[in-house]
């Protein structure tokens, strides 16, 4: 039997929800969770299929629920046909055409609002514009673009016309765009001339021509080009068309293209554990469904809800929670271009607070930049509109949880914790905000009809309190079909035969305590084995961050150590000014007892690094590879293009 991963942080909080808002609640109490997990125990195909028919509307009505004859390469209602553009838009025009469907707050804090009816109108004229340069049913489409209403705009276009979208975050560099044209096969890029954060231009179109340049992309025929900025750039005649150009004198209605349910509505580039990214293929129906269930269990959506996601839809998240899964139940949602500190730290707040926001979701590591940058601005501001605070991205550490929970959220709003991946579509496991006593830290308990389980390395489920590998037992409507055009890395990377290919391999150690709570423990890549203990570097990390009057930020990795076999490096962003020489030294000394004192002295890191910041994208993701080198003291060969802050890899070099 091989060892389990040693979960050694303990936390033991609980926050119960307000009886007022489980009475509401769109799953009420703990009775009616488990009705619904009893009902997919009972009939897991039939439990999937009631929820489909219920939420999802069919051109032609599904016979067939799951096919699972050419495992792992399953469907779902693959003989039912739709449109998820149809879904988002049209099924609302009879019911609420003048409700407001986007909020969109630029940069600058220029506010504009988009109806239902308008925005069918402007998908339905970007649409016949995209029909009208060539593309059709199964072409595939790169969109690189600004937050903005016509990111939006030119995704559910693609999908009203049955084309596959594939969109690369606006910080990804040319040869990151050039290697995702050339994977996909695109034929047409749909961009901007720049785009506007923090005050400041950052430059597309430019990109985009560099990356055409590099070669591989000649199955481009056309790029179309919004006008955001202003800013002169180049156009290519005969390729280049502006927005406006293409759209003009277009019919404001557009049928939709009814495509099978396993068709490919997206593809979504995410990183491996090799250098190449790899293509996730979502299919429509079941993809669409996941959304839609999400954004009523674990967002409890109400009709009057004001819904925030501030993901870029360069990211999953963007899409389950921007451009289709709000749209789907018809909600008014926020689109916000800038960042959160420009041009003050209380920008989030401001945000909230103008446009009455009832659901907030962000990421951990926004939330700890706005502790940073100011923790008491959120009593400043009137948040009284919020009932739900969302997580997502990465396990959020108790001590920030309970900030989010007390200054943000007054103590009255439940946080659903959501854990998911790209890969999984849409939440898989995450507290319900009317069912769930709320554990910091944890993300709790499966969604109804989501099996999983934690196991050893050979598959065997691990005992309670012990932690071990997150794996997901049966197929679900939403999950990934393939990676694009590599069929068995698909197989190899998320179905692997130590599992005997039965289970989807999350790539995530996770630990259930005795109650039966999962709280995630860090990528499985990110487990140190410190003189034979297993431990997960978030619980290193949530142990420092637990500091609350010393530590802002920290980032646990590790390296090679000829007598622990890995040490525990730790980067870490103090509240006040990074520290140096003798200063440094004691910080670190403190900082090191306090972690031997919240784990254990297995746990002190044996290298502290201070600086201003940690290095990230510009969507505010760590990049641990980079630590990983520097830990090691390995030269940066990455490409560090999509870096926010470059220089901080400088100052990182150096040990304490």
């Amino acid at each position: 039997m091989s060892a389990s991963i040693e979960s050694v942080l303990q936390e033991h909080r609980s926050f119960v929800p307000p009886a007022e808002f489980v009475k509401h609640a769109n799953i009420s109490g703990m009775a009616a969770y488990e009705a619904l997990c009893k009902e997919a125990e009972r009939d897991f195909e039939g439990f999937w299929a009631r929820l489909a028919r219920e939420h999802v509307s069919w051109r032609k009505p599904f016979t067939k629920i799951l096919d699972e004859s050419n495992a792992p390469f399953f469907k779902w209602f693959h003989d039912g046909e739709l449109n998820a553009s149809y879904n988002c838009l049209d099924r609302h025009l009879a019911t609420q055409p003048d409700k407001i469907a986007v909020i969109f707050e630029a940069d600058d804090g220029q506010v504009t609002k988009v109806s239902y009816k308008a925005l069918y109108h402007q998908v339905c004229r970007f649409a016949n514009a995209l029909k009208a340069r060539g593309i059709r049913l199964g072409d595939r489409v790169l969109i690189y673009m600004p937050m903005s209403v016509q990111a939006i705009v030119a995704m559910q276009a693609c999908a009203r016309i049955g084309a596959t979208h594939s969109v690369v975050f606006g910080g990804f560099s040319a040869k990151s765009v050039q290697e995702r044209i050339v994977d996909a096969g695109a034929v047409t890029v749909i961009t901007a001339d720049g785009q506007m954060r923090g005050g400041r231009e950052i430059p597309l179109k430019p990109a985009i021509d560099e990356a055409l340049g590099l070669g591989g992309c000649e199955g481009i025929r056309n790029v179309i080009v919004y006008k955001r900025t202003g800013s002169a750039i180049t156009m290519q005649a005969g390729r280049d068309h502006w927005w406006d150009d293409v759209t003009r004198g277009q019919a404001d209605t557009c049928e939709p293209t009814w495509v099978n349910a396993e068709h490919p509505l997206f593809i979504l580039y995410t990183s491996g554990s090799t250098g190449k990214p790899k293509g996730v293929q979502h299919s429509t129906g079941g993809y669409l469904l996941q959304t839609i269930l999400t954004m009523k269990w674990t967002f409890d959506y109400k009709p009057a809800d004001i819904f925030w996601c501030t993901a870029d839809v360069g990211w999953v998240t963007g899409h389950s929670y921007i451009a289709y899964g709000p749209l789907a139940v018809g909600a008014t949602e926020v689109v916000f271009e800038g960042v959160p500190t420009f041009p003050n730290a209380g920008r989030f707040w401001k945000l909230i607070q103008d446009h009455k926001v009832t659901v907030f979701y962000t990421a951990p590591t926004a939330i700890r930049s706005l502790i940073k940058a100011g923790g008491d601005l959120p009593k400043d501001y009137d948040l009284s509109s919020l009932r739900i605070l969302g997580t997502v991205g990465e396990p959020i550490n108790p001590e920030t949880w309970i900030w989010y929970h007390q200054t943000v959220g007054q103590g009255r709003c439940p946080i659903v914790d959501t854990w998911w991946q790209t890969e999984t579509g849409g939440h898989m496991i995450t507290p319900l905000p009317g069912v769930h006593a709320l554990k910091p830290g944890s993300c709790q308990a499966p969604l109804p009809g989501v099996i999983v389980d934690i196991v050893d390395e050979i598959g065997h489920p691990v005992e309670l309190g012990k932690g071990g590998i997150l794996v997901i037992k049966r197929p679900w409507p939403s999950m990934i079909r393939t990676i694009w055009g590599d069929p068995e890395r698909f197989k190899k990377s998320y179905f692997p035969a130590e599992f005997q290919g039965k289970y989807y391999l999350a790539g995530d150690g996770a630990n259930r305590d005795l109650n039966g709570n999962y709280t995630i423990m860090g990528r499985i890549d990110d487990v140190l084995n410190v003189s034979g203990h297993r431990l997960g570097t978030m619980e290193i990390e949530s142990a420092l961050v637990a500091n609350v009057e010393l530590v802002a930020e920290a980032a646990v990795v590790g390296r090679p150590d000829d007598l622990t076999g890995e040490a525990v490096v730790a980067f870490v962003v103090t509240k006040g000014p990074r520290p140096t020489g003798d200063e440094a030294r004691r910080v670190a000394n403190v900082l090191r007892d306090w972690v031997a004192k919240e784990i254990g002295s297995i746990a002190k890191p044996k290298e502290i690094r201070f600086g201003d910041n940690l290095p990230k994208t510009r969507s505010g993701k760590i990049m641990r590879r980079l630590l990983r080198a520097l830990a090691k003291g390995e030269a940066i060969t990455q490409d560090v293009s999509t870096l926010e802050n470059p220089a901080i890899l400088e100052q990182l070099k150096n040990p304490t």
